[in-house]
């Protein structure tokens, strides 16, 4: 329920390179940029919807309930629960160089080559940054 049972991807954690969690899921980057997840689907354990994106994969970050992965080219996959970050599409043209991803409960902060900031998850976690977008910049 938690992620502590790993038993049906065992055999595929092998040169394990960076391991992330959520509260009842965890990802794992493998030496080839592949992930393997297991855990509570609904919190980032089943990556099935988006196993194929995942590839030449950098960093993993984690919200409570959600995963994003920064790729070799700079894009972003994310899965796991949608309000909490696992849903990207509203933001996933401009998650372009992407440099960096923060993460609290409930959002995710990718912080692009150009400086800008883009926020994608939960409104209360600060997924939307549209109030103060203009100040985002050069940072």
């Amino acid at each position: 329920e938690y992620g502590g049972d790993c038993s049906a991807v065992q055999d595929r954690l092998r040169n394990v390179q960076q391991i992330q969690s959520t509260m009842g899921a965890f990802a794992a980057i493998l030496a080839d940029g592949s992930v393997v997840t297991w855990g509570n689907p609904s919190s980032g354990g089943d990556s099935s919807q988006v196993h194929d994106q995942l590839r030449n994969v950098q960093h993993v970050q984690a919200t409570n309930s959600a995963f994003a992965a920064i790729r070799a080219d700079g894009s972003v996959v994310t899965w796991g629960d949608q309000l909490s970050g696992g849903k990207s599409s509203a933001v996933q043209d401009q998650l372009q160089s992407v440099q960096q991803i923060q993460a609290n409960e409930g959002a995710f902060a990718a912080i692009l080559a150009d400086g800008s900031v883009v926020t994608w998850g939960d409104p209360h976690c600060g997924g939307d940054s549209s109030a103060v977008q203009n100040q985002l910049r050069n940072l």
